[in-house]
């Protein structure tokens, strides 16, 4: 029933993937809803950006709690970027995007990874590696067949 859900939720975005090559999942608050990226890495936790300091990568607004996290994503974004273009991990281990929830994310080796709730990330937790990979090639896929 969860992945019906995800997969329903989910149909309209993955329009919006395909009809771009390096789709960002943005919501009308910015990239990741508005939560500032490189908090994940630095502070451990999601904090919520400000719309005062952002910036324009990929065709979304991202949005930071203070200049240096904004100094650091603009100079290495693909480091505090996360993984799939921000949606959901489990999501895309399934083969398809489903929006996300910023408390729902992980750090693997060095990645930022977010979920579509608390749950799926708890179920994602369980088999992850597997599901990077499988996430990696469904992902790679949908956007190959974009260009």
């Amino acid at each position: 029933m969860k992945c019906f859900l995800i997969l329903f939720l989910s149909l309209g975005s993955f329009a919006q993937v395909k009809a771009q090559k390096d789709a960002v999942y943005s919501t009308k608050k910015g990239a990741i809803n508005g939560y500032d990226p490189v908090a994940y890495f630095t502070d451990g936790k999601p904090v919520k950006g400000l719309d005062s300091i952002a910036f324009t990568w990929h065709g979304a607004t991202w949005h930071f709690a203070n200049h240096n996290h904004r100094e650091l994503f603009a100079a290495e974004p693909e480091k505090y970027a996360p993984q799939f273009g921000g949606w959901c991990a489990y999501g895309w281990s399934k083969g398809y995007p489903a929006k996300i929830e910023p408390e729902a994310w992980s750090i693997v080796d060095g990645k930022l990874y977010l979920n579509y709730n608390l749950e799926v990330r708890d179920d994602w937790n369980k088999k992850r590696a597997a599901y990077i990979q499988k996430a990696e090639v469904n992902y790679q896929k949908a956007h190959a067949k974009s260009n």
